[in-house]
């Protein structure tokens, strides 16, 4: 039975390589363009699912950190697909990945028996933010809701850093938590007085002539 098993499965593989030729599939490349905590923890599982079913089709990633960026680098055809956390112009289409929550995170030792922390409780200790355009106004913006006056005392373009200093008791990073993963074990996390999110988009020029490899990429970025 293993013998015929296997040659099933070999002409099921013949059949899906046929395809794969008509359709453009043997070959062709896909760039893609993202923000570094998405192209950390959610396209290289991506990229690899991608490849076992289309091991000729050439992937690139571009790390950039600002939407703005990112989506100038699809109008100008400079990209194909991008990851980004803002809302977009509308002659790029968007669909979701992932919802992803902005974390308080302070020192362990702490041993705060809570989840979430009061806005009293956050006004108690120095911010630390990021400096990043987009990042750093979203969360501003958010914290504007406070009735106790809050101390932004840092902040911080990379991620590892606001980090370490939250490690130190430098202050409370306030940081998405996709890109505070994997967390530090000398760090707790705690939701914000009031929830925030970043909705992580996956995004293509709309009614654009995309080759078959782009498109087969966006199908695997749909199912994620």
């Amino acid at each position: 039975l293993i013998l015929p098993a296997r040659e099933i499965l070999h002409l099921l593989q013949k059949i899906v390589t046929e395809a794969n030729r008509a359709k453009g599939l043997e070959g062709g490349s896909v760039r893609l363009v993202s923000f570094r905590s998405a192209a950390t923890h959610i396209l290289p599982a991506l990229i690899a699912k991608f490849r076992v079913q289309f091991p000729l089709i050439k992937v690139s990633v571009k790390e950039i950190d600002d939407d703005i960026e990112i989506e100038n680098l699809l109008r100008m055809g400079k990209a194909d697909s991008g990851l980004i956390h803002l809302p977009c112009s509308q002659d790029l289409e968007t669909w979701e990945i992932l919802q992803d929550e902005y974390m308080v995170l302070l020192p362990k030792s702490l041993n705060l028996n809570q989840t979430k922390l009061t806005w009293k409780q956050l006004a108690g200790y120095p911010l630390i933010i990021s400096s990043i355009g987009s990042c750093s106004t979203k969360v501003r913006r958010h914290l504007q809701q406070s009735p106790e006056p809050l101390n932004t005392a840092y902040e911080m373009r990379e991620d590892s850093t606001m980090m370490s200093m939250a490690i130190q008791g430098l202050g409370a990073a306030i940081i998405p938590k996709l890109a505070a993963q994997p967390i530090p074990p000398e760090l707790q996390i705690y939701s914000l007085p009031e929830p925030l999110e970043r909705i992580i988009r996956a995004a293509v020029v709309k009614d654009a002539l995309h080759t078959p490899a782009v498109f087969a990429f966006m199908d695997t970025l749909k199912n994620y």
